[in-house]
């Protein structure tokens, strides 16, 4: 759970409404801290998304997979489990 004040998942509300859409873990029906602790600032998590969705669309350098792969690891090696 992250200490930073945060909106709670189930009160994503006005401006934070379609963005929950975009951001929720389906499979966990939660919305991981790594998104959540933007939930004070709309813009913050439509910024971190699009960043995200950005970096996984990437470039025509490395395919989807490869982009999954580098995240995985430097996510391993930051002992991150996102």
């Amino acid at each position: 759970m992250a200490w930073i004040e945060r909106v709670p998942d189930d009160n994503w509300s006005g401006d934070l409404e379609p963005l929950r859409e975009r951001v929720v873990d389906r499979d966990a029906n939660r919305i991981d801290n790594i998104m959540s602790v933007h939930s004070l600032n709309a813009a913050s998590v439509a910024a971190h998304d699009a960043l995200y969705r950005s970096a996984m669309a990437g470039t025509k350098t490395f395919r989807k997979v490869e982009r999954e792969l580098i995240a995985y690891i430097v996510s391993d090696i930051n002992d991150c489990h996102y």
